[in-house]
């Protein structure tokens, strides 16, 4: 009895891999290149050197404003026209660059009321503030 051979049905023992060092080889050379590209192409920088000092942060200003738009600064209620010139001083005593504020508003308070509020402590050379927010899931 004879048997046809049908060569689809063998199985495969051995596995070239010459093809795949190939490609691993070229792609290889393809990144050597590219990075060196990319490292002479960037830009050398010497930074500054900085002295470090244990001075603390100065205090920020604290305002507040509840639901119904009056102000508060450090728990005292106080008029816009004061707050600005309350905040001018502040601010002239550390300098622009270092006066901070914190702003808290209930959440049922005017728009416009934040606003003036902001724009009382602009008008004071106080541009760096934050605005105290609830954390969410407390």
């Amino acid at each position: 009895m004879a048997y046809a051979r049908n060569d689809e049905d063998e199985l495969i023992s051995n596995i070239n891999v010459t093809p795949l060092v190939d490609v691993v080889l070229v792609l290889l050379v393809v990144m050597m290149v590219t990075a060196t590209y990319v490292a002479s192409r960037s830009i050398p920088i010497d930074p500054p050197a900085a002295h470090l000092t244990s001075a603390a942060p100065p205090a920020a200003l604290e305002v507040s404003i509840d639901r119904t738009g009056v102000v508060f600064v450090d728990a005292t209620p106080i008029a816009l026209d004061a707050l600005r010139a309350r905040a001018a001083r502040y601010a002239s005593g550390l300098g622009p660059d270092r006066a901070r504020a914190i702003v808290s508003a209930d959440r049922a308070a005017a728009h416009g009321d934040v606003v003036g509020v902001l724009d009382a402590l602009r008008d004071a050379s106080i541009e760096h503030f934050s605005i105290r927010v609830r954390e969410i899931g407390r």
